[in-house]
């Protein structure tokens, strides 16, 4: 089922009667989510991601815009006649109920056309679980259950009803990081298996990047980039796109473009051909740099970290926006931890350039 986001915008009212600041917490999105595909809503908290969510659940209306499942208009349908299947941050179980009747709630509740025999709820039930691999923990309570588990529980029982699009709310946010890569891992699995049309809101870019087909980052209701998450990373559109992801996070640096030449400080560190004169920002990815004894950036060095096939070289610049410019080098490289300076040259590929006022990218003639 495709969805498709048709400038959808949210405007929540002033809490202050007298004062006029509202809050766009969605700001005329577009987009079209194919069928089937896993889209991960990316950003900081009040990006309005979870807004969007709600919005395409029917938990909220929009202020403006439209939004279809398919061909159908569902912007004003309620939530409980659109087919969709929501997994909350917190689980929302019900503590008095066992796996099994909380999987179970759902088809309960069915009428008319749809109202299923027991026989047949139970089989839907514990098909199910046995999607999520819980069906032999149908008889507990949630209590008994440990984290991982019972989200486990809140999928099924989001699956069962078969529907046309699954809706996840931060679901892995409640648990520790080992359960949390283990959890996200089933999820990517369990939406390949059903082929639903899965959104996934997190704040976590390495979650996201991780299972997503594409994301979509935001910032302040606005939708700074979307697409797959390697070539977002690849390409970031913005220096708020390029900050966001990465792990270790981009190095910025306040450089300059003089005569077709990149400068970082006093040095010119790359050829930039057809960019004007400019003060700009500069982001080198931690790969991004190339050991080279005489190379053009000069950096203090402050530590050298082994982590096996590749070492982490700790060091500061002048220009520098981070504390300290860190870089990813592979372990065959030595660097002398004795040193007082480390010097390198950069690979053009993972070297962006940004307006220094708007952030947006500034992109680079190939010759």
């Amino acid at each position: 089922m495709k969805i498709v986001l048709e400038n959808l915008t949210k405007i929540f009212p002033s809490r202050n009667k007298k004062a006029d600041d509202e809050v766009i917490a969605v700001n005329n999105f577009n987009f079209e989510i194919p069928d089937g595909k896993l889209i991960g809503l990316l950003g900081p908290s009040g990006c309005g991601k979870s807004t969007t969510l709600y919005m395409i659940s029917g938990l909220q209306k929009p202020t403006s815009g439209r939004i279809y499942f398919g061909d159908d208009d569902v912007t004003e349908v309620s939530t409980e006649n659109r087919g969709i299947g929501l997994v909350f941050q917190n689980y929302a179980l019900y503590p008095h109920l066992t796996v099994k009747q909380n999987i179970l709630f759902p088809l309960q509740n069915l009428k008319g056309e749809d109202k299923m025999t027991k026989e047949q709820m139970l089989e839907r039930a514990y098909e199910a679980a046995r999607l999520v691999q819980i069906d032999t923990l149908m008889e507990r309570k949630p209590s008994e259950l440990s984290g991982g588990q019972q989200q486990r529980v809140a999928i099924a029982r989001a699956l069962v009803k078969m529907p046309r699009v699954l809706l996840l709310d931060e679901p892995l946010s409640n648990l520790d990081a080992r359960l949390r890569l283990q959890t996200r891992e089933e999820i990517r699995r369990i939406q390949k298996e059903t082929g639903i049309t899965t959104v996934f809101v997190t704040h976590d870019q390495e979650e996201a990047m991780s299972i997503s087909d594409m994301i979509v980052v935001m910032k302040t209701g606005i939708v700074q980039q979307i697409g797959k998450p390697q070539e977002v990373y690849d390409s970031p559109a913005n220096l708020f796109v390029a900050k966001f992801l990465g792990t270790p996070p981009i190095n910025v640096f306040e450089g300059s473009v003089k005569g077709e030449k990149l400068f970082i400080g006093d040095s010119a560190v790359m050829d930039v051909p057809g960019v004007a004169d400019q003060e700009v920002m500069v982001g080198i990815r931690p790969e991004g740099f190339i050991l080279d004894e005489n190379g053009p950036l000069k950096c203090k060095l402050s530590n050298v970290e082994v982590m096996g096939r590749d070492v982490s070289v700790v060091s500061t610049h002048a220009n520098s926006c981070n504390p300290m410019v860190r870089s990813i080098i592979d372990a065959d490289n030595k660097v002398n931890p004795e040193s007082d300076e480390v010097r390198y040259s950069l690979k053009k590929h993972k070297t962006f350039i940004f307006n220094k006022e708007t952030e947006e990218r500034i992109y680079v003639e190939v010759k």
